[in-house]
């Protein structure tokens, strides 16, 4: 069994920014910069919940029924497991397919453990 680390790397974003993060692994990372066709739609999706998610807090600073709260608090649980389902279909389709092309099989390991995270 390989000793997993803290593998930390950057992704220039289609907008030019970068983006750094880091993961557990045995060394091998991948080399592509995440411009797929459904970024733009993740990112407007992210922004209508983090709205949603804004207009929570304000309903329980105002004291708002803790029912409609929890309603709402649903609404942007689906929203943002919706939105991990689009980034999903979109890694799988780019990122998994060039993996596989390329022999990548790390590429599997990584997807797998973080399908059981995000369905945790």
């Amino acid at each position: 069994m390989s000793e997993q680390k803290q593998y930390e790397h950057e992704h220039l974003m289609p907008d030019g920014s970068i983006v750094r993060h880091a993961h557990e692994g045995n060394g091998h990372l991948h080399n592509h910069t995440h411009s797929h066709a459904k970024t733009k739609a993740v990112i407007n999706r992210l922004s209508r919940a983090i709205g949603h998610l804004e207009s929570i807090r304000r309903m329980v600073e105002e004291g708002r029924d803790c029912t409609e709260v929890l309603v709402q608090l649903s609404a942007v649980k689906a929203a943002i497991n919706n939105t991990g389902k689009v980034i999903l279909q979109d890694h799988i389709e780019h990122c998994i397919v060039d993996a596989v092309e390329e022999g990548n099989k790390q590429a599997l390991d990584d997807l797998a453990m973080a399908i059981d995270r995000f369905i945790k």
